[in-house]
């Protein structure tokens, strides 16, 4: 396979911050929430509040992260940490809307021979970034990440089972996480009718859950079964909920929207690793910065014959697999 090339001038772009409409003027309610309140008139999408939900015009008015200013964000940032507080009965939440880093685009390499199918990966997933932890008899729980369960001697990810029960590593079975794979061309930005989701210049492919409408065409337009949706408004018990989260990725989220893997946003614009690579017991999962030629997945991408899931659908994503 030939050799990526990861020069600047394959540093994504942010996506242009959209002038609002002649007609959206400040106070106006604007085109996200113009749709999202016919959505919910016509197909019955998303309810409106009840005797049990406040309405919060602040919420509701609320502008595209892009179009917010540093004030107004700062004031955001204040809303929302005073309604999980609330919520979570807690005192220490912290919503971080820290930017990407200069020179930074991040990647992540996999090495199959070495996973072994424990799914601590997706545990440390859901504990991380605040996902529902679903009813056991629905069986709703959110899970960013699906282990693969597959023959060996196969990549037949039609075949595959990710619901598997017994023991692990099986006999004559190999496994292959899949998550979000962070596309450069993504179908899942396309799809988006409001704009709601993007991929920022670190190559992080985030959403704007209050900018969301819940139509779910990014869901249809992913390769990788990455998006999911909130049907019910995610159940996270106090005691288990982190409060330490990112307006782009780990905050608690609405019934009615879409959420996905930010390569835990929140933990790597402080120069973490993501929460799934840190739990990895056998070292499969390496992570870092594609444009630094000395970084650890840089090198494995340089040296070793990667290969990309889906490659034929064009996404070119930033998430590679390889073999020792």
């Amino acid at each position: 396979m030939s050799k990526m090339n990861f020069g600047p001038d394959l540093l994504p772009k942010p996506a242009p911050k959209a002038a609002p409409k002649a007609r959206a003027k400040e106070g106006d309610v604007g085109r996200r929430s113009f749709i999202k309140l016919l959505s919910a008139l016509t197909a019955g999408a998303i309810a409106m509040p009840n005797k049990a939900e406040a309405f919060n015009l602040d919420e509701f008015l609320q502008k595209h992260f892009h179009q917010m200013t540093d004030e107004e964000k700062q004031k955001t940032m204040a809303r929302l940490e005073g309604e999980y507080n609330e919520k979570y009965s807690r005192e220490d939440f912290s919503v971080d809307d820290s930017g990407p880093q200069p020179g930074v685009k991040y990647g992540y390499a996999l090495n199959l021979s070495k996973c072994i199918g424990c799914r601590k990966c997706t545990h440390a997933c859901v504990d991380e970034n605040n996902q529902h932890r679903g009813d056991e008899e629905r069986g709703d729980q959110i899970e960013y990440i699906r282990v693969l369960e597959m023959e060996k001697g196969s990549l037949d990810v039609e075949k595959s089972v990710h619901d598997y029960t017994h023991e692990v590593p099986a006999a004559g079975k190999f496994y292959m996480p899949v998550q979000c794979h962070h596309c450069n061309d993504a179908p899942c930005v396309k799809a988006c009718p409001v704009e709601a989701t993007w991929q920022e210049p670190d190559g992080i492919v985030v959403v704007d859950y209050n900018w969301c409408i819940g139509c779910r065409y990014c869901a249809a337009a992913c390769p990788y079964w990455a998006r999911k949706f909130n049907w019910v408004a995610p159940r996270i018990p106090d005691e288990e909920v982190n409060p330490d989260t990112h307006y782009l990725g780990n905050r608690p989220r609405y019934k009615g929207v879409m959420e996905k893997c930010t390569f835990c946003i929140t933990r790597v614009r402080k120069g973490l690793n993501p929460a799934c690579h840190d739990i990895c017991p056998t070292g499969s999962r390496k992570f870092g910065n594609l444009l630094d030629t000395e970084s650890v997945v840089r090198r494995i991408i340089d040296q070793k014959s990667i290969f990309i899931l889906k490659e034929e659908v064009g996404t070119d994503p930033s998430f590679y697999y390889f073999f020792d």
